[in-house]
């Protein structure tokens, strides 16, 4: 069977999710595997259909787009690449021409009735360049059409400063703080957004329409709150997020930091300490990350860190961390996506189910993962498999540690299902401990261990391998 779909509503959906635990447990296998040998049987009453993931949020289906066929990330760029309000990249270092020279932006007070007239002039005209006042608040208070300032359509730039603010006044309406619209093109420079609420289209800070592009550097998304998907941002066009933090932002369905259907890129950015019910921190069918972290992000079901939904996705140079939730504590890719991870220290996340890394199996929505010179470790599953790693579909691990990690049942380093192939070249596993067998690796179905690449799986309690060609136990 597959994993549940999550297609409740608020509190029928935790109540869907104590109801699974109850009687099936985090739904963890695939049909597949009822041929498996009897005595693999032990794990399957606590996880029992996790490879056909199929997730809903909250009671939408979430899609990707163009069907079957994986969009495809943005393109490689160096780590210092920005998108401006203009569509031109900046060089490697990172410097816009607004840094060699600054634009004579129009002056805004610090006035918030101010501060909205003048993003309404810009529209009229065409776009503009708006410099913000430092040490101020602007208040909004009043609901223009969702957003507490008008929709951009245009090309603007906000240029903010020294705890320069965009905040909702707590006792008023419901809205975000932006919108961006087809055409709009909106860059955010040095500047705080907080205080949206939104029980709408989604995007309790920001919301990018089909057709808009955002882009946010040195810049800060916290304490935004919506009740449909995306507690920080909803991306349906072009994000760029660059240098700035994502953080303390809360939704009830998907999202709690960033959720995107369209192209997302990030590049030396936090996305930390959100919450939501699917997709603690960030929600993505494709995203590019550069250094960083996605980090202290919770999900009251399924994936506290990184959910990819189909696409092509990289992430390098980046920290996955100290993240929680039921079923996937750190990372999970599905829907036939695509993700390789570099340089990446996936570490402390913990969940129910699977602790680290998901990648989900089977014959339509099968996925696959390259991992290659990171690090795996003290990741924990509390009450089921997968301390690690769980695969159910193609993986590739190189040059990489998997240590430290914990599972309550098997596969304290590595879960290996019947439809998952799993190839380790010059890979440690160490130090990893299961609470009945498979310490290092528990293989249900293909492994390849190429130890003449250095690969190693040694010291793992209870015992190594179980199943695993080449590895002792």
């Amino acid at each position: 069977m597959g994993w549940c779909p999550l297609a409740a509503h608020g509190k029928d959906a935790d109540a869907a999710m104590n109801q699974q635990e109850r009687t099936h447990g985090p739904e963890l296998d695939d049909p597949k595997e009822s041929r498996a040998r009897p005595r693999r049987r032990w794990w399957a009453i606590g996880v029992a259909g996790m490879t056909g993931l199929a997730l809903t949020a909250a009671g939408t289906p979430v899609t990707v787009p163009g069907g079957d066929q994986p969009s495809r990330a943005a393109n490689d760029r160096p780590s210092g690449w920005e998108l401006r309000a203009d569509g031109r990249g900046a060089g490697q270092d990172g410097k816009t021409d607004r840094d060699k020279g600054k634009p004579v932006g129009t002056p805004v007070p610090c006035d918030a009735d101010r501060l909205i007239a003048d993003v309404t002039q810009a529209n009229a005209r065409g776009g503009a360049v708006l410099d913000l006042a430092k040490d101020c608040t602007y208040l909004l208070t009043a609901d223009l059409d969702g957003s507490g300032l008008p929709a951009i359509t245009t090309p603007i730039t906000l240029n903010g400063g020294k705890n320069t603010t965009i905040e909702r006044a707590a006792a008023t309406a419901q809205f975000r703080i932006l919108t961006v619209n087809a055409g709009g093109d909106l860059t955010l420079n040095h500047l705080t957004i907080t205080g949206g609420h939104t029980n709408d289209a989604g995007g309790g800070g920001i919301l990018v329409n089909a057709g808009g592009t955002l882009a946010t550097n040195d810049s800060t998304v916290t304490r935004n709150l919506s009740d449909s998907n995306g507690g920080g941002i909803r991306n349906a066009g072009t994000t760029v997020v660059t240098r700035s933090q994502v953080s303390r932002n809360t939704t009830n369905q998907t999202g709690g930091g960033i959720e995107s259907t369209g192209r997302l890129e990030l590049a030396r950015s936090q996305v930390d300490d959100n919450s939501a019910l699917l997709a603690g921190g960030v929600f993505a069918p494709g995203v590019t990350i550069r250094a960083g972290s996605i980090s202290g992000n919770h999900a009251t079901s399924a994936v506290g860190g990184l959910f990819v939904q189909g696409g092509v996705s990289t992430l390098v140079g980046t920290r996955i961390a100290g993240n929680t939730a039921i079923i996937v504590g750190g990372a999970a890719v599905t829907g036939s996506g695509e993700l390789t991870l570099r340089h990446v220290k996936l570490a402390d996340n913990t969940a129910n189910a699977v602790g680290g890394l998901f990648v989900q199996g089977g014959a339509v929505v099968g996925s696959s993962a390259v991992v290659a010179d990171s690090v795996i470790e003290k990741n924990i599953s509390t009450a089921s498999i997968a301390g690690g790693v769980f695969n159910a579909g193609q993986t590739v691990v190189r040059r990489t540690k998997i240590n430290d990690n914990q599972a309550g049942l098997g596969g304290g380093g590595v879960f290996n299902t019947g439809t998952g192939t799993l190839t380790l070249d010059a890979t440690k596993v160490v130090k990893n401990t299961a609470g009945t067998d498979g310490g290092g690796i528990f293989n249900d179905g293909t492994v390849e261990l190429n130890t003449a690449t250095g690969t190693i799986v040694v010291k793992n309690r209870p015992n190594n391998c179980v199943d695993v060609p080449g590895c002792s136990g």
